[in-house]
């Protein structure tokens, strides 16, 4: 019987925890909403989100494989073509996404 309240107890520092640390972003925002380190990081968060996961992708193709990573290549280029372009990351992600996985899966002569 003891155990089952050793439980109970646990779990509810567990939710109360988890509410607190949840509710605490929107009870300080009206503090730090202005915060120039704030503003920074709103500001290049994305860019290095995106660097990350570009350095990571382009580290994984296999140069030495049958299509020597040229449809990843021409994916990322198209990508970035259409981003200069249209300055819109969801069209430029989704039709670089689009050329690579066509050319993935387009048998070469």
């Amino acid at each position: 019987m003891h155990d089952y309240l050793y439980i109970a107890g646990a779990l509810a520092v567990a939710v109360a925890i988890t509410v607190v640390l949840r509710a605490t972003p929107f009870v300080v925002k009206k503090t730090i909403d202005q915060a120039p380190l704030l503003i920074d990081l709103g500001r290049w968060m994305p860019l290095g989100a995106i660097a990350i996961l570009a350095c990571y992708c382009l580290t994984r193709i296999d140069y030495l494989g049958n299509n020597h990573g040229l449809p990843q290549l021409i994916g990322v280029a198209v990508t970035v073509t259409i981003h200069l372009w249209r300055r819109n990351a969801v069209l430029s992600i989704l039709t670089g996404s689009i050329a690579c996985i066509l050319l993935m899966n387009t048998p070469l002569v």
